[in-house]
C-alpha cells in the first residue's frame, strides 16, 4: 500500500497480460465448444433410450393400428408432461418477480414524494372527474350569496295563514288520506 495513495504498479507486463487474456478467451471458447458437443451427444444417447427405432416392415394392418395407438398414448403422456413442466416454469417465474419486487420494496430505495397543496376551483375539478361530460360552472359561492328575497317573503304569508298546526295536518303532512286511516285503526281500540 502506498502512502500516496496511488495504484501500486503491476508486475505483470501489458503484453503478458494481453496474451494471458487471449489464452483465457480461446480456452473458455474451446470449453464452450466441447459443451455444446456434450450437450448434442447426450441428447442422441436419451432418445436412443427412450425412442428406439420403429420396426414396421412386415407387419399387418392390425399391428400398424396397434402401434399408432401406443405411439398415440405415448404421445399424450409426453405432451401433458411438457405441459406440467411448462406451468411449474412459469409459477417459478411469477414467484421469482414478486420476491424481486419484495426485496426492492424493502431495501427502502423508493422515497414517497412530498405532496403540495394544489388549489382547484370546483369547476376544475369536475372537469378533471367528468372529462368533457362537465357542462356548465358549478360556482358554489355564487349560489351561496345568491337568496330571493320574495321567497322569504312568502314563507310569512304561509305560515301567518296557518296559525294552528293542529287544523291542518293533513296538508302539512302530506299523507294525503292515510292520516284517516290512522285515525279508524287508533279509534278502535
Amino acid at each position: 500500500m502506498n502512502p500516496k495513495g496511488e495504484k501500486p504498479k503491476s508486475k505483470i507486463s501489458a503484453s503478458r497480460k494481453l496474451s494471458l487474456k487471449m489464452l483465457l478467451l480461446t480456452r473458455a471458447c474451446e470449453d464452450l465448444e466441447r459443451e455444446i458437443q456434450d450437450r448434442e451427444e447426450e441428447k442422441v444417447r436419451y432418445l436412443g433410450e427412450k425412442l428406439p427405432p420403429l420396426q414396421m416392415s412386415g407387419l399387418s394392418m392390425v399391428d400398424l393400428q396397434g402401434l399408432c395407438k401406443q405411439l398415440h398414448t405415448k404421445i399424450d403422456v409426453v405432451d401433458e408432461e411438457r405441459y406440467d413442466c411448462e406451468s411449474k416454469v412459469n409459477k417459478h417465474n411469477k414467484d421469482i418477480h414478486e420476491l424481486k419486487l419484495k426485496v426492492q420494496d424493502l431495501g427502502g430505495k423508493f422515497k414517497k414524494p412530498a405532496l403540495r397543496k394544489v388549489r382547484v376551483s370546483a369547476d376544475e375539478m369536475m372537469r378533471a372527474l367528468l372529462g368533457s361530460k362537465h357542462k356548465g360552472s358549478m360556482d358554489l359561492r355564487a349560489n351561496l350569496k345568491s337568496v330571493k328575497k320574495e321567497d322569504s317573503k312568502q314563507d310569512k304569508v304561509l305560515t301567518s295563514e296557518v296559525g294552528d298546526w293542529r287544523k291542518n295536518v293533513e296538508a302539512m303532512s302530506g299523507m294525503e288520506g292515510r292520516k284517516k286511516m290512522f285515525d279508524t285503526a287508533g279509534g278502535g281500540q
